[in-house]
């Protein structure tokens, strides 16, 4: 409840700089006219950025059909927590990345996707892929994804008027003049930068503790997060993520420059934090849970076995 009720007064910080940004840009009228401009980029956000993300990093949708049996069994296993933590099943997708890393994208529980990348999937067990897979579910059940294309969204109108700013403010008759049109240029992207950091650390906290919930089993997320953080700073480097920065608050992991500790300026809380609040979560809780061993597809209308001759079940 708490870093609920933080992630609301962030998000109205965020749009507080976004409403000041432009009466001090236009007085009333740049004030109306950036609300409007917010909310028709919120709309666009809300039916296409799952669509959008997943198209950038060519991510391929797959079933529990698949001939692979590692996508095969993480297609099974996702679709099994789901149907125990009572939610919506997501699409699934594949992104052929060999940075190990994945993310949940999708306007609501029931138009979610859940995607992760062929290097996650060879790095980590398959007990530990269903630890991360659980951490997604667990921001599509919190309704993360929506909350996070809300403040990237915001956070780009805010860097867009900070530009109108720098080269259209500078007029004495409006609210700013030509030092609060620099002032603005440079400090409201900031800000929005930090809020929007802010915002995406609380989520991962969040989501780290439901996805346990989830999985029944925090031991296995804090592993995963462990060989994820290793391998992803590493020096494997994630070129789309690198072009498209602005998604790199939506992985498990930042696929970015790594920070050594939560900071102002980072979109992810240090993976140390992280591990050590999920292994207090795994003193509390006891023995894992057993995880699923089959789903059913829908399409099929029969369970799927899943053998266990190697961690994969191939």
């Amino acid at each position: 409840m708490r870093n609920t009720l933080r992630t609301f007064m962030l998000l109205a910080a965020m749009t507080a700089i976004f409403v000041v940004a432009g009466y001090m840009i236009g007085g009333a009228a740049g004030m109306l006219i950036a609300l409007a401009l917010g909310g028709a980029m919120n709309l666009i956000s809300y039916w296409n950025a799952d669509k959008i993300v997943l198209r950038m990093y060519g991510a391929r949708e797959v079933d529990a059909h698949d001939p692979d049996p590692m996508v095969r069994n993480y297609v099974l296993d996702t679709l099994a927590m789901a149907d125990q933590a009572g939610m919506p099943r997501p699409k699934v997708y594949v992104i052929a990345q060999e940075q190990p890393n994945a993310f949940a994208t999708g306007r609501n529980p029931e138009n979610a996707a859940v995607a992760a990348t062929v290097g996650l999937l060879r790095l980590l067990d398959r007990r530990e892929i269903r630890g991360v897979m659980a951490h997604e579910l667990a921001h599509v059940k919190h309704r993360d994804t929506l909350t996070m294309t809300v403040t990237a969204t915001i956070a780009g109108a805010i860097s867009a008027l900070a530009n109108i700013a720098f080269f259209f403010g500078g007029d004495r008759d409006r609210p700013m003049g030509m030092i609060g049109s620099i002032l603005l240029a440079i400090l409201a992207p900031i800000a929005a930068a930090l809020v929007q950091m802010a915002i995406s650390r609380g989520r991962e906290y969040e989501a780290d503790r439901g996805g346990a919930e989830i999985s029944g089993d925090p031991q296995a997320l804090a592993d995963a997060l462990s060989k994820i953080e290793a391998y992803a700073r590493g020096g494997m480097v994630n070129e789309t993520a690198e072009r498209n920065p602005a998604t790199g608050q939506m992985f498990i992991i930042n696929p970015l420059a790594g920070e050594g500790a939560d900071n102002l300026f980072s979109t992810h809380p240090a993976t140390h934090n992280r591990v050590a609040a999920l292994m207090e979560l795994a003193g509390r809780s006891g023995p894992p849970r057993r995880p699923a061993a089959t789903a059913v597809p829908r399409t099929s209308g029969t369970a799927v076995p899943v053998t266990r001759k190697d961690p994969w079940g191939s």
